[in-house]
């Protein structure tokens, strides 16, 4: 299960916005975006970044609040191409098919939540309640736990605390605060609900209840990793090959120097 938020932060003389995305049975941090602006490529982005930490095809829940422009990244993030006839032809983009994207509406009065809309933006009820309990998410719909990793990204990260004089300026300072905050979050620090008897037991982070290591890390261990380069991938050639092998390319020559009748030179005698 695989829930979404964003957050308002409010700047020097600019206005942000922070997408977040966490799993729900592991409370890893998954994905973080900045953008300037609230837009559909905030959350396609945002999307992206969450497919490529996924396996293909597998049973998903995606839990999101009220924004219009999530159900339709998810649905251009979670698709594969699918060939349905033999022969030549373009395969064709499908949604996958355990899919299922919840979305949770809080309304608000003087600041206390007065109701709470549940619906179903694609799948079925009975869908997102088999996967809703699998993970361990709560018995209802809801976006409580991206909620709390929300206040601790604006309990340790300055930037985003309202009222303050450590206010953002650029935007690159505030990613990489969101990805130091989400890093030391997932390895650094123990998960107080991961580390109780029900589930781990002894003290243990988000990267440890994902099986990504076996023991809380230190931030020195942390900012020294080192993370191999991605592997070097051809570029895709256009167009129709060489009928011909090319040619191996010789050494230039030189053109002679030829001088207009009575002009010296340097270099002739």
């Amino acid at each position: 299960m695989c829930k979404l938020m964003r957050i308002r932060v409010k700047g020097r003389s600019m206005i942000a916005w922070m997408g977040l995305a966490m799993m729900v049975s592991t409370r890893l941090w998954l994905a973080g975006v900045v953008s300037p602006t609230r837009d559909r490529s905030l959350a396609d982005r945002l999307l992206h970044q969450v497919q490529a930490c996924s396996q293909a095809m597998c049973a998903l829940l995606v839990s999101t609040d009220g924004w219009a422009a999530y159900p339709g990244s998810i649905q251009r993030a979670f698709r594969e191409k699918v060939k349905e006839t033999v022969g030549r032809g373009r395969a064709c983009l499908q949604i996958w098919s355990d899919l299922c994207i919840a979305t949770v509406i809080k309304r608000t009065e003087k600041r206390r939540v007065v109701e709470v809309t549940r619906r179903m933006t694609l799948g079925t009820l009975e869908q997102a309640t088999r996967l809703l309990h699998a993970s361990h998410g709560g018995s209802t719909l809801n976006t409580a736990f991206i909620e709390r990793l929300n206040g601790t990204m604006r309990e340790r990260l300055a930037a985003l605390t309202r009222k303050c004089r450590h206010a953002a300026r650029r935007l690159d300072a505030l990613s990489s605060g969101m990805y130091l905050i989400g890093s030391t979050y997932n390895f650094c620090w123990p998960h107080q609900e991961l580390s109780k008897a029900t589930h781990m037991g002894s003290a243990c982070t988000p990267a440890m209840a994902s099986g990504l290591t076996d023991h809380p890390w230190s931030v020195y261990e942390l900012l020294s990793y080192r993370v191999a380069p991605a592997p070097w991938v051809e570029p895709k050639r256009r167009g129709r090959p060489p009928s011909k092998p090319l040619a191996t390319p010789t050494r230039a020559v030189r053109p002679l120097l030829r001088l207009r009748k009575g002009v010296l030179c340097s270099t002739t005698r």
